[in-house]
């Protein structure tokens, strides 16, 4: 039995990531032997295929390279699904700052954000991830495997750092209050 081509074979049938662990409890076979296949696999792609072995969402995917993005769009004239500005907005703050409660991401935006977390629910960007141990027991948002994979990040940890928009005028450490940087 060929560890390796029984790896390539799920990979190629699987609609989305699959972790190592899964890949070995199906060929019945240790996980370290999943790890030298992908290994194998990914060294074999990237030298002589349009196919690339992809660590995204915790799994592994064999996905196209980049570079026939445009032949592709072409062949299949994909929907294009573009998230509004509010929508990236709401997608941010969880991203960056989860599990939030709806009315901390308020507060983050200034404005209800009840629509927008429906949509991102609705397209299973988000989802929730608990309760708050706080009064009324709010509900805990979280992003899912869906949006790692939308965003092709392996876990958190890739998403770029946030930069702060703070004016030039203020000094390290010393952020104004509200309402002294609102008469400024």
């Amino acid at each position: 039995m060929s560890v390796l081509r029984h790896v390539e074979a799920l990979l190629f049938v699987a609609d989305s990531p699959v972790r190592p662990e899964d890949l070995a409890r199906a060929i019945e076979c240790p996980v370290f032997e999943v790890e030298e296949a992908l290994d194998k696999i990914g060294a074999r792609l990237h030298h002589d295929s349009a196919l690339e072995l992809v660590r995204i969402a915790g799994g592994f995917q064999i996905c196209t390279k980049a570079e026939y993005a445009m032949t592709l769009a072409r062949f299949a004239k994909p929907q294009k699904q573009k998230l509004s500005r509010s929508l990236m907005e709401v997608l941010a703050i969880v991203a960056y700052q989860q599990p939030v409660t709806a009315a901390e991401i308020d507060a983050v935006r200034g404005v209800d954000s009840s629509y927008a977390l429906r949509q991102l629910l609705d397209k299973r960007l988000l989802t929730e991830v608990g309760r708050k141990k706080a009064p009324g027991r709010p509900l805990l948002f979280g992003t899912t495997q869906q949006f790692l994979h939308a965003f092709r990040l392996d876990d958190l940890s890739q998403l770029p750092p946030v930069e702060r928009a703070l004016p030039q005028t203020v000094g390290e450490g010393s952020l104004p209050d509200q309402a002294s940087f609102a008469l400024e």
